[in-house]
């Protein structure tokens, strides 16, 4: 069956007849069209019959010689159909009449035999002629059809169906065909026209069709928002922004609050807020009300930014206009203010967030308790542990480390060595080495050099990578204790570690050695050490304040000669003590 568009003029509404070997002449002889045969001339009856299509009705013959082209589309056919051509007559048995039966057929066509003189170039010149006329069908690229259809309601139904489904040749065609005919389609048949070049990439050929429906005045904030993404993606977002402020001067009655999240949307995944906010600000002056989408891109893009009041404002007006905000946009609010230090809006929008039924994840409760230990409210914070717990949730690493650092925020240092104990007891698998450094500093706090030890062993035990840092805590706590040997110990062991000791453990372990009177050891990590005005400066107000001034001129001797500057206590000190000899 030949399959034919329903948008052209010519189709076939049933299957061909039978493929035939011949015909009979006149004279009953029969013909081979393509081989010759006898009877009348062969090449004149294959030329009449090239230029003649017979169409049989109830026995009586008509013969078209000017049927309209029909083009058939592959697209919408299914298969290109090539090569096809009138053949011969059908030689059937006759009917009741004495008539004989007869119908088309088709059969690929043969290669015309190679003719010289006359009749070739009449031929090349017939053959020229109709290739011109063919091409005049072809207009931009896209082939022209002769609408049968003219029902401009019906051509659109079959745009938007073939744009749906992605056929963007068969689209394009068709769009093509009316625009030719003097056909108009939809808008919503160009909007879908116009989405399907968007998806697959077609720029060029979207930008035609906007032109296209601005032109006719045809464009809405559907059309807008396809285009200003595809500009977006293509030229980025300042040729977008830009485009957006020709459109919205323009054609302001068209623009909605889609297109603006629309542009929104594509400054905020450019992380420019100040245009967000400047977008934001235009929406309430043309009068227009953001919804639950315009105030998600908001408090998402400001707080991305780390444009914390700008999100609560938006935030604020959101319940203003009577709308209720997500759980996004809660998490993205209590993460904001936490982060800056702003726990009771944090709070309260916590239990808007638990009103609404919503149930919070560990993120939410972890950085709430965060914010609470910063700020020294230990009591809420362990609170809000507490209905962590009875919410089915399981307390992590981050749980137990706002905990530890609530307590030893609030000074209480023996709580966190009690709160570490119970985490090693019950909970040892989160164990790490935060967790184990927030036990450090309330052992260099309270002077506990034996627990300290304690820790750093059961750090070493557990494989864990011990920094400076917790060897400083160490070091520290002897330091508070007055254990300057414990303390050179522990200095000892962490460069026999292959841990690089820095300008901290230098000053702890040498204020440590002074305080303890072993100043040979003093002089050794001076000379161990690089240069540090620091360490030099704390070596000379330990010997002063101990009395040992003449050790103390040695060491500002030195510390001048290798270029170092004193500080002003430091020569204060050498004034001081300038007529002093020991």
């Amino acid at each position: 069956m030949a399959a034919v568009w329903s948008g052209c003029s010519t189709s076939f509404s049933q299957e061909l007849p039978p493929h035939p070997r011949g015909r009979r002449g006149g004279d009953g002889a029969r013909i081979h069209p393509w081989s010759g045969g006898a009877g009348r001339d062969a090449t004149t009856r294959h030329a009449e019959a090239a230029r003649t299509v017979v169409v049989f009705a109830r026995g009586r013959v008509r013969v078209c010689r000017a049927a309209a082209p029909c083009v058939l589309e592959p697209d919408v056919a299914g298969k290109e159909e090539v090569g096809v051509a009138v053949w011969g007559m059908d030689d059937e048995p006759p009917v009741a009449d004495g008539h004989r039966r007869h119908g088309l057929r088709r059969r690929p066509v043969r290669p015309a035999a190679v003719e010289e003189g006359p009749v070739a170039a009449a031929r090349s010149a017939a053959s020229a002629s109709a290739s011109a006329a063919g091409s005049k069908s072809e207009v931009g690229g896209s082939r022209l059809h002769f609408l049968e259809e003219r029902d401009e309601e019906m051509l659109s139904r079959r745009l938007i169906k073939l744009s749906q489904s992605n056929k963007v040749r068969s689209a394009t065609e068709l769009f093509d065909s009316m625009r030719a005919s003097g056909l108009q389609p939809s808008a919503h048949a160009c909007n879908s026209l116009l989405a399907c070049f968007v998806r697959r990439g077609s720029f060029a050929d979207a930008m035609k069709v906007f032109e296209f429906m601005k032109g006719k005045g045809m464009a809405t904030g559907h059309s807008y928002t396809l285009i200003l993404k595809a500009v977006a993606t293509t030229e980025g977002y300042f040729a977008a922004l830009k485009m957006f402020d020709e459109i919205e001067e323009s054609d302001k009655k068209n623009v909605d609050v889609i297109v603006y999240n629309t542009v929104i949307s594509v400054c905020g995944r450019a992380k420019d807020w100040r245009q967000v906010e400047r977008l934001w600000r235009r929406l309430g002056e043309n009068s227009l009300s953001g919804t639950l989408m315009t105030y998600d891109l908001l408090v998402s893009t400001f707080v991305q930014c780390g444009q914390s009041e700008l999100a609560v404002d938006a935030y604020q007006e959101m319940f203003k206009s009577g709308i209720d905000p997500s759980e996004d946009i809660l998490k993205a609010i209590i993460a904001s203010c936490t982060k800056e230090g702003k726990w009771e809006f944090a709070l309260t929008t916590f239990r808007r967030m638990l009103s609404a039924g919503m149930k919070p994840s560990i993120i939410v409760f972890n950085s709430i308790i965060n914010s609470l230990g910063k700020a020294g409210e230990d009591e809420l914070a362990f609170r809000m542990y507490h209905l962590l717990t009875s919410s089915g949730l399981k307390p992590d690493q981050y749980t137990w480390s706002a905990l530890l650092s609530a307590l030893y925020r609030s000074g209480r240092c023996w709580d966190v060595l009690d709160l570490f104990q119970g985490i090693k007891t019950k909970h040892s698998a989160l164990l790490n080495n935060h967790l184990y450094n927030i036990a450090l500093m309330s052992c260099e706090r309270l002077g506990q050099w034996e627990h300290g030890l304690q820790l750093l062993w059961m750090m070493e035990r557990g494989g864990l990578q011990i920094s400076a840092v917790s060897y400083n805590h160490v070091i520290g706590a002897c330091e508070v204790a007055r254990m300057p040997k414990v303390a050179l110990k522990v200095y000892r062991r962490m460069t026999h570690r292959g841990c690089s000791p820095d300008t901290f453990t230098h000053l702890s372990v040498i204020r440590a050695c002074i305080w303890g009177s072993l100043w040979n050891e003093v002089e050794d990590i001076l000379e161990e050490v690089a240069p540090d005005s620091s360490v030099y400066n704390t070596v000379i107000h330990g010997l002063c304040l101990r009395g040992k001034i003449r050790l103390a001129r040695k060491v500002y001797t030195k510390m001048r000669s290798i270029g170092l500057k004193p500080d002003g206590k430091t020569r204060s000190f050498m004034l001081q003590n300038l007529a002093t000899d020991y």
